[in-house]
């Protein structure tokens, strides 16, 4: 074997690597969705504290992003990226020995921690590797991966949990995770970002800002609004995430330049990103409610009944990357999300007319199909419009607005279910789905008008680039 790959033998390990790993940490946070029941009997604990199995990944997964981007440009982006690999494979390794479900929650922070540093420095590695007029189609190899990740998360969990017992839901990512990690290490080049000093106070606030207003929206749906800890949980964010800003707005070394945020496409496509993401998690949490609750359905059944609409990314985003190439992210992403939103009020038809599943079907597919339309474009987009040596960081903002998105999308939707409806009986739980389903196509919606702001960006190919100061590429380790 050679000691170094080819050019194009590096690109297609660089997207099998990455995209690997991004398929891994998208699976966990939906995994243990089927397996809760089991975790709960085998290590009991109050059923309060079950979501928080999910929220602790999601928790550190999205208060970490930013900060993992500017040292994974500071001390190496293939290095840093390993070591998130480990400290997922290793956290995963604990959340199947843990005696304990306060363990096992602290696990799982754990474990999104590691999540955090392989999310956006799997992206900046894959898009770095790439020219910018190939960046879609990669982008949307990648967001492929990561629906099925989605899609096939509680269906995993389910047949894993079934077949051998939720331990395996965690102990199959150590054996995947470390493996990954060393050929990361044996066969990609190191790259860095700019070779700025660190930024301390900026990471933080920002982790400080993030963690605060995250956990305010997950405690919401069950502590209230109005509560104490919810209040002061929000307030907290705010004031940190103002005092993020106004540093970064002085310091000489900025770990989030705000001068990204000029260009009118990267702020287009980033809040693009957050109102997509909040528009899809918002559907699934309510329609797995609808689906239990009010047909009956099993955890495993509702995941197989999500399969028209999740599995659908996986064969179209592909296509819709090499589009987003040729015709631009505006032309993909806005009737994108306007046929998700009109795959969504289909549901909501075929929900109040007691319709029975193969109903569901078409729309399912229709929203599928749109989605996976404009999944890889605000990414693709944002990046371009990035400077080269701020590429990492880019990176982070626009992952860290995703993560934000899902929790608020979830949020916003339980205010809506919980002001129409109920969990108590089937007929509430429709009184609370229909209304809750409107307003998430409405999100979609915004997210298309948001998207008429990505006007085409042009850039040069970083290979007809001259090599930049700030940005160093090594060969990779013998």
């Amino acid at each position: 074997m050679p000691s170094r790959p080819t050019p194009a033998e590096h690109r297609r390990l660089t997207v099998l690597l990455t995209a690997g790993a991004y398929l891994l940490v998208t699976l966990d946070a939906l995994v243990v969705v089927t397996a809760l029941p089991s975790i709960h009997a085998d290590l009991g604990g109050g059923a309060g504290n079950l979501p928080w199995i999910i929220n602790a990944y999601a928790l550190t997964f999205a208060s970490g992003i930013i900060t993992a981007s500017a040292l994974g440009d500071r001390l190496g982006r293939r290095r840093t990226y390993a070591v998130g690999l480990v400290l997922f494979s290793l956290a995963s390794a604990a959340c199947a020995l843990a005696p304990t479900l306060g363990l096992l929650i602290g696990f799982r922070a754990v474990q999104g921690l590691g999540a955090a540093i392989v999310m956006p420095l799997g992206l900046t590695l894959l898009t770095s590797s790439f020219p910018a007029d190939r960046r879609g189609a990669v982008v949307g190899i990648w967001g492929g991966v990561a629906g099925l990740g989605v899609a096939s998360g509680p269906l995993v969990g389910g047949v894993v949990t079934e077949g051998l017992d939720w331990h395996w839901v965690f102990w199959v990512n150590v054996p995947l995770g470390l493996s990954a990690s060393f050929l990361v290490l044996r066969l990609l080049p190191e790259t860095y970002g700019p070779r700025t000093r660190l930024d301390p106070l900026g990471m933080l606030t920002a982790s400080g800002a993030m963690a605060s207003l995250v956990w305010g929206v997950l405690r919401a749906p069950e502590a209230g609004w109005r509560s104490a800890e919810v209040i002061v949980a929000l307030a907290a964010g705010v004031v940190l995430l103002a005092a993020f800003l106004g540093w970064e707005s002085r310091t000489p070394a900025p770990m989030v330049p705000l001068s990204l945020f000029r260009s009118r496409v990267f702020a287009a496509a980033s809040l693009t990103q957050f109102l997509m993401a909040a528009s899809i998690f918002a559907t699934a949490y309510v329609t797995s409610q609808y689906f239990q609750i009010s047909r009956g359905d099993s955890p495993l059944g509702t995941g197989l009944r999500f399969l028209p609409w999740t599995m659908t990314p996986l064969l179209v985003a592909p296509v819709a990357g090499k589009l987003v190439d040729r015709l631009g992210a505006r032309a993909l992403a806005a009737p994108g999300l306007v046929l998700q939103a009109a795959g969504f009020v289909w549901l909501l038809r075929e929900a109040h007319t007691h319709a029975s599943y193969a109903g569901f079907v078409v729309p399912f597919v229709v929203a599928g199909v749109g989605i996976s339309m404009a999944l890889p474009a605000p990414s693709a987009a944002g990046l371009n419009a990035a400077p080269p040596e701020l590429l990492g960081r880019a990176a982070g903002v626009v992952n860290t607005l995703q993560q934000i998105g899902q929790a608020a999308g979830v949020a916003v939707v339980t205010v809506v279910f919980d002001a129409h409806g109920s969990l108590a009986t089937p007929s509430a739980t429709l009184s609370g789905y229909e209304p809750a389903l409107v307003t998430a196509a409405a999100i979609s919606v915004l997210g298309a008008l948001a998207a008429l702001g990505i006007r085409r960006h042009r850039t040069s190919s970083l290979e007809d680039r001259p090599a930049l100061a700030d940005e160093v590429v090594e060969g990779a380790a013998a």
